[in-house]
């Protein structure tokens, strides 16, 4: 049903005028009442009666104005939640307690007022995540298609920010009173990581780093969740896992964790931001610009294969460093 007809049909009917209607629809005399005809051989009922004095509503009228009123509304709305700056920016993340979630609320806190959706697509395939914004399914996505050549073609990659690893242990691991541990220190140690899911990106950044530093990853087990993972570390003497220094996790005090930052290089997860290739939101702007401001790791850095860095070209590997 015309979109126009029914406007100039509530207005007239509300006026009481057809000129008063076009005048403020911005449109001729008689191309309202053209459209309101044209309404009202498309329902098979006069709306509107005529006289000298104007138009008022017929039966068939009063019965059609609520109902052209809501559509017309509902139209407005829908045009006016996609113009620009009005549609809400909506990214995907790995998980709230993630890095990128982390990022994201400094990013809203220091822009009040900002539409922000952070949702968390149920997809360890990044593969899904890019398809999910070349849909239009999502603004951006916090992830990394690592294999060459995989990115739909509707879609682009860019960096967002590295996440410097922390080894996380409890009050009685080896470690446990070490200020900071080299990727050499942790050879030998067990490092619990529940639940790397094949085609994931995290399932490729750990397979290098395990054949880089010759550590052991342990992946045995489903993932229960955090508070299993930690209470396991509270209570082990020799389980460790690795978690993003920016990474959210909150533990009762009685568990005694410990967060120690491995250096010397820096392991750091690199994390990528997809987005559409064309016509992105109006918002993401701000957001990369805020992205691009976030300190980069100091002193030597170990990225795996495939990462990028503004400015960088591919990845510093382990030995070659980045400053």
């Amino acid at each position: 049903m015309d979109i126009e007809a029914l406007r100039s049909f509530v207005r007239a009917a509300e006026l009481g005028q057809v000129r008063r209607a076009a005048d403020e629809l911005g449109v001729t005399q008689q191309a309202v009442s053209k459209r309101i005809a044209a309404l009202e051989r498309r329902l098979e009922v006069r709306l509107l009666s005529r006289s000298a004095r104007g138009v008022g509503l017929t039966p068939d009228g009063r019965v059609f104005l609520p109902h052209a009123r809501s559509v017309v509304a509902a139209a407005d709305r829908a045009v006016s939640a996609v113009g620009p700056g009005a549609r809400t920016l909506r990214v995907d993340v790995l998980g709230l307690r993630s890095a990128q979630a982390v990022v994201l609320h400094e990013y809203w806190r220091s822009r009040p007022g900002t539409g922000l959706d952070v949702v968390t697509l149920r997809a360890d395939d990044p593969g899904v995540a890019a398809a999910a914004v070349e849909a239009g399914e999502v603004d951006a996505s916090f992830r990394t298609v690592t294999a060459p050549g995989a990115l739909p073609p509707g879609v682009r990659m860019i960096h967002a920010f590295d996440s410097p690893l922390d080894l996380l242990v409890g009050p009685r691991h080896p470690l446990a009173h070490e200020p900071e541990v080299t990727p050499a220190r942790l050879r030998g140690h067990r490092i619990w990581i529940p639940g790397i899911a094949p085609l994931s990106e995290w399932s490729d950044f750990y397979d290098q780093l395990v054949t880089a530093f010759g550590l052991r990853v342990d992946a045995a087990g489903p993932h229960f969740g955090d508070e299993v993972l930690l209470e396991t570390l509270a209570e082990s003497p020799d389980v460790a896992t690795l978690v993003g220094a920016r990474d959210r996790y909150v533990w009762p005090a009685a568990h005694g964790l410990r967060r120690i930052p491995v250096v010397d290089p820096v392991l750091a997860y690199p994390l990528s931001l997809i987005l559409p290739g064309t016509h992105p939101h109006p918002a993401l702007g701000g957001l990369i610009a805020h992205l691009g401001s976030l300190p980069r790791p100091a002193g030597r850095v170990w990225r795996p294969s495939w990462a990028k860095v503004p400015g960088g070209g591919d990845a510093q590997k382990h030995g070659a460093g980045h400053r």
